[in-house]
């Protein structure tokens, strides 16, 4: 006995037979059940397993919109190093939820397009780059190691790079025994006299001009990609601006590019006078409506799926033009849209579970981070408004002396919620914090 299931245009034999009699029954029941459940899905014109949306943190969107004016930029400083051209690195800055991460990741993957060696780190308020940055370089020199004629030079390299990677400072106490059994997994011996100071701005800079000079054999860069990069430690980054400097006089194709919160030019210039000159910066915000209307539209039209005028008003009203917000809310509303064209109906509905999801997981695991102590001070802010506000006035709110809220202060930038835009200034680094805080019961 022969029975066909029609599925989407597709016919499948299912053969029953007396030796496999429990299993073939289990087969036609779900066979069965099958077209049924086809015929549910396509009667939902907006389907949630398709759904292209993705608000995830650091996740690319289905559309990259409003930012190929930076991605140009790129293009240009790894064009121009790759062709010995001088060229400074790239610094990348922004509130939280516009973008950054995704961009960088984006920089990578053209880096290794042209087949560049890249290595990727994030940045931690208590942690040396030292290892993470040689581990890092570790994985470029990797991807170039097939590409060169002289093993010998890699090996010579390789050496260094575990000089360099052993030779920081000893931790004390708990941390001692684990740090001595750390490896880089480098299986050559660590080089002598070369990157093993212990200084990190000397032994940074001799790792790079190395590591460019490997490049330079093979014909391609290097690139070290820095997330969270106003995390260094102050000493690191001047050492790490040093290093760069060097590259940028010697012409060396080793170049960083970072990302971090909209303070990183201010803390990259108090730990070298000549970074503003050393990078080239990007300062990316919002999407302005013509790009926010492209991420929302470019996708979905490719699922044969599209949004009226008035759903696309209420959308960028809702989401104020930022990248995150632009993908949390649409995700929801695909979810719930009961047809298409997507309406501003099916915005209306969805809007309230789409901020349920943003106060928990966007707003609220932030700020269930804060003291109590930090979380009158953000209160206070948020009294204040959703600019940058001065020191002294949320002092004035919570009737305090401003040095008394030093502490709460200097919690909350290390803990990255808020920022100094200026002396004696500070803003939220998450977009409508103020207007989440505002609408919690005091």
């Amino acid at each position: 006995m022969v029975a066909t299931v029609a599925t989407r245009g597709l016919d499948r034999p299912a053969r029953c037979d007396g030796r496999r009699g429990r299993a073939t029954r289990r087969t036609g029941f779900y066979a069965n059940l099958r077209p049924q459940l086809y015929r549910l899905i396509e009667s939902e014109s907006v389907d949630p397993v398709r759904n292209p949306y993705a608000p995830g943190a650091g996740q690319r969107p289905p559309e990259l919109a409003g930012r190929d004016r930076e991605l140009k930029q790129f293009e240009v400083v790894i064009e121009r190093v790759a062709r010995g051209r001088p060229e400074r690195s790239m610094i990348v800055t922004g509130l939280r939820g516009v973008g950054k991460t995704v961009l960088l990741n984006a920089f990578r993957s053209m880096a290794i397009q042209r087949l560049w060696g890249t290595g990727k780190i994030e940045a931690r308020p208590d942690q040396s780059i030292r290892r993470p940055v040689a581990s890092a370089l570790h994985r470029a020199v990797r991807e170039l190691a097939p590409r060169h004629r002289a093993p010998d030079r890699i090996e010579e390299f390789l050496g260094v790079l575990k000089a360099f990677a052993q030779s920081g400072p000893e931790p004390s106490g708990r941390e001692k025994a684990r740090a001595h059994r750390w490896q880089p997994g480098i299986d050559v011996p660590a080089t002598r006299g070369r990157a093993d100071s212990g200084d990190l701005e000397i032994d940074l800079t001799e790792l790079f001009v190395d590591a460019a000079s490997v490049a330079t054999d093979v014909g391609v860069g290097i690139a070290l990609f820095v997330d969270e990069m106003q995390d260094i430690p102050a000493d690191d980054m001047s050492a790490l601006c040093a290093a760069c400097h060097e590259l940028s006089q010697v012409g060396g194709p080793l170049i960083v590019v970072g990302a971090g919160l909209p303070h990183l030019p201010a803390v990259l210039s108090a730990s070298k006078s000549y970074s503003e000159r050393l990078f080239r910066y990007a300062r990316i915000d919002r999407l302005d409506r013509e790009s926010a209307d492209r991420a929302l539209l470019a996708p979905a039209e490719r699922e044969e799926v599209t949004f009226t005028k008035e759903a696309l008003d209420a959308l960028y009203g809702a989401a104020d033009g930022y990248p995150y917000f632009v993908q949390a809310y649409a995700k929801v509303v695909w979810d719930v849209a009961p047809d298409t064209p997507i309406t501003a109906d099916d915005i209306r509905v969805a809007a309230p579970e789409a901020e349920s999801e943003l106060a928990v997981g966007f707003f609220g695991s932030r700020y269930e981070r804060a003291t109590p102590a930090e979380r009158d001070y953000m209160r206070a802010m948020a009294v204040l408004g959703d600019e940058p506000v001065a020191t002294a006035a949320v002092a004035d709110e919570l009737g305090r002396k401003p040095s008394s809220l030093s502490p709460a202060r200097d919690g909350l930038i290390k803990k990255g919620l808020i920022y100094s835009a200026e002396r004696g200034m500070v803003a939220f680094t998450v977009p409508h914090f103020g207007k989440f805080l505002r609408a919690q019961p005091v």
